[in-house]
């Protein structure tokens, strides 16, 4: 029986490749969320983009909460059962007048995961919306096998590596708008993007990546954090969870891996290890 998904929500899933919006916190909680970034953020010194990805959970105790959050995992329960892996977090914080963009790509080319059961929990902090950047999706998209991507390495093109899917028909997309305290879910192999914020205020919203437990890396062991059920496989090591915010021994694993996503030039993240 599921817990959180309705049948047809569940089917729309299995069939799209997406489902939305659905409710995890009010959007005063979701404000206190906001802030707390945002103060983490300012004690920085950093573009918040540059230090919460891939293991954002890393550097703040509340990420981690937010990543358990029993409304969000009754839903990726509905979709890849009870036992389930945190394997990543990285946030989309775009300013208002940002010319900053998603490009069209598929998480599954990146991730290094068998077999392809990963889903990405999108939770809005701020609202998203189609002047400020809402992330779109192309329907049915996961179905098939990976497709082509380029790096283009782009200014303004919020993904690591700015990759790139060739050849995509924009009149194909769906955008999930949501409000803060919402959340929508995709599968790692929809394609997704999303444009610059038009909008005078931030657009805000932590992506959080839940794979189940029977789920192996393609890369050689990694980490990842336990958040529901029970690990019968052992294939994850444990992530070094912070006990406070910007925990050096959490913040030095968020920089390294962080670091060899890009290829192993370890930056950005790192220089907060040093700011501490």
């Amino acid at each position: 029986m599921a817990k959180h998904l309705t049948a047809e929500q569940i089917d729309h899933f299995r069939q799209q490749g997406y489902a939305y919006p659905f409710r995890a916190m009010s959007a005063e909680d979701a404000l206190k969320y906001r802030k707390i970034v945002e103060a983490y953020e300012a004690a920085s010194g950093e573009d918040v983009n540059k230090t919460l990805k891939i293991k954002g959970h890393l550097a703040l105790p509340a990420i981690v909460e937010l990543a358990r959050n029993p409304r969000i995992l009754d839903a990726v329960e509905d979709l890849i059962g009870p036992d389930i892996m945190l394997f990543g977090a990285s946030i989309f914080a775009k300013n208002g007048k940002d010319p900053r963009y998603v490009s069209w790509h598929q998480d599954s080319t990146y991730f290094g995961l068998t077999p392809h059961e990963e889903v990405t929990v999108w939770v809005a902090l701020t609202p998203a919306n189609s002047v400020n950047g809402v992330l779109r999706v192309l329907p049915g998209s996961h179905a098939g096998p990976d497709l082509k991507h380029v790096e283009t390495y782009a200014k303004d093109n919020m993904l690591a590596k700015g990759q790139s899917l060739v050849g995509i028909d924009e009149n194909l997309a769906v955008e999930m708008p949501l409000e803060p305290g919402q959340f929508s879910i995709h599968h790692e192999r929809t394609a997704h993007s999303s444009l610059p914020n038009r909008s005078d205020d931030r657009r805000i919203g932590f992506a959080f990546f839940y794979v189940p437990t029977h789920a192996q890396s393609t890369t050689g062991r990694r980490r990842a954090t336990l958040v529901r059920g029970i690990d019968e496989f052992g294939y994850w090591d444990p992530e070094t969870l912070p006990a406070c915010e910007r925990d050096p021994a959490s913040m030095n694993e968020l920089a390294q891996t962080w670091g060899q996503y890009k290829d192993g030039e370890v930056k950005q993240a790192v220089d907060m290890v040093h700011a501490q």
